[in-house]
């Protein structure tokens, strides 16, 4: 069933980004631009995607039709950019008006940003874009996104990841074939022709952004041999060198090593040159999420233990070097994480303090 679309008045999108403004672009693709603006009396921040100039001279808003067209078929989903509307001028250019995502772009935040994103992040940003794949893979019709990359992968303001940018989306149902397209570096060598396109070409595309979260290098280099991302992380992979993959402008904590590695033995898997050696998403997701551990809980039971062993260490200097009176507590705390072979899992099991206690000192 497809959801009702808005129109915009074209008139109020010129007014909320002072006539598109280059202060207003926040994003910019071979398919248009993306402006900020500001609705409603200031209450609605949208961001408004229109056609770039050379595709408004030529006619042709067979990406923008076709934005609107997949994104109005499927119900909403949190893991996908929300289109509220549509909106054209007098002579027909079409603008979309989607909803803002103000922390940017996963491309950017690799490549950009000043601070590298914590490692536990990472992982919860490649469990949602695996999410967002699923959501399109199992949808009925089937959707191929085809543009699967991390330009097109935006963060809303709880750094939760959405993908967008359905331009080149395909309804696999859809009787005319599409020729084959997408990114460089991102694009599945197997499809050269219409009738080899599947679920699979986006796997391949969600490895090598798995390969680019982990490394934070491009997914093409020239400075780099190979240039691939491809090429010269499976050498590394093979030689089970994972560290060399690894971003090192951030250390990895311990209790990360086991999620991390299980991530790149999917990348490795998902760029397979076999199809057919790739996994579904929803096998990928079940891989990740029985690795990846909770990115809050832990720091939080590091943070319980510090504080006891140092509690302890006050009690062994006696009253006489501590003023601090304190009783024996047989308080029950959940133990958040265990670690295994380096896998980091979530236990229910209930420690006493005084079992904490003695463990840690």
């Amino acid at each position: 069933m497809k959801k009702k679309m808005n129109e915009f008045n074209y008139e109020e999108l010129e007014a909320a980004t002072q006539n598109f403004s280059s202060s207003c672009l926040i994003g910019k693709g071979s398919h248009g631009y993306v402006y900020k603006g500001i609705l409603r009396d200031g209450k609605l921040v949208v961001a408004i995607k229109r056609q770039s100039l050379g595709l408004q001279k030529l006619e042709d808003s067979s990406k923008l039709d076709n934005e609107v067209c997949i994104l109005s078929s499927l119900p909403q989903s949190q893991y996908l950019i929300n289109l509220l509307g549509t909106s054209h001028d007098s002579a027909e250019n079409k603008a979309l008006v989607m909803e803002h995502m103000p922390n940017g772009t996963l491309h950017e935040l690799l490549h950009s940003a000043s601070m590298p994103p914590a490692w536990p992040n990472r992982a919860q940003t490649a469990i949602q874009i695996a999410r967002a794949l699923q959501f399109l893979h199992e949808s009925k019709p089937l959707i191929v996104h085809r543009d699967v990359k991390p330009a097109n992968i935006l963060f809303d303001s709880a750094w939760n990841a959405k993908l967008a940018d359905f331009g080149l989306a395909v309804i696999m149902e859809d009787d005319s074939p599409s020729q084959p397209a997408g990114t460089i570096g991102y694009l599945d060598p197997c499809y050269t022709t219409p009738c080899k396109l599947s679920t699979k070409a986006d796997v391949f595309s969600f490895g090598v952004v798995l390969l680019e979260i982990i490394s934070c290098t491009r997914a093409i280099d020239v400075s780099r041999v190979p240039a691939s991302i491809v090429d010269w992380a499976m050498l590394l992979i093979k030689e089970q060198r994972m560290l060399d993959i690894c971003d090192k402008r951030i250390t990895m904590p311990r209790y990360m090593e086991g999620t991390i590695w299980r991530m790149l033995t999917i990348a490795a898997r998902c760029v397979s040159l076999e199809e057919d050696h790739r996994p579904s998403i929803g096998d990928i997701i079940n891989d990740m999420e029985n690795t990846t551990i909770e990115r809050v809980r832990f720091p939080i039971w590091i943070n319980v233990v510090q504080s006891l062993t140092l509690l302890r260490r006050r009690r062994k200097m006696g009253p006489n070097r501590c003023t601090t009176t304190t009783s024996t507590t047989t308080s029950a705390i959940t133990c958040a994480v265990q670690e295994t072979n380096g896998h980091a899992a979530i236990s229910g099991k209930k420690l006493l303090v005084r079992e904490i206690l003695a463990d840690t000192t």
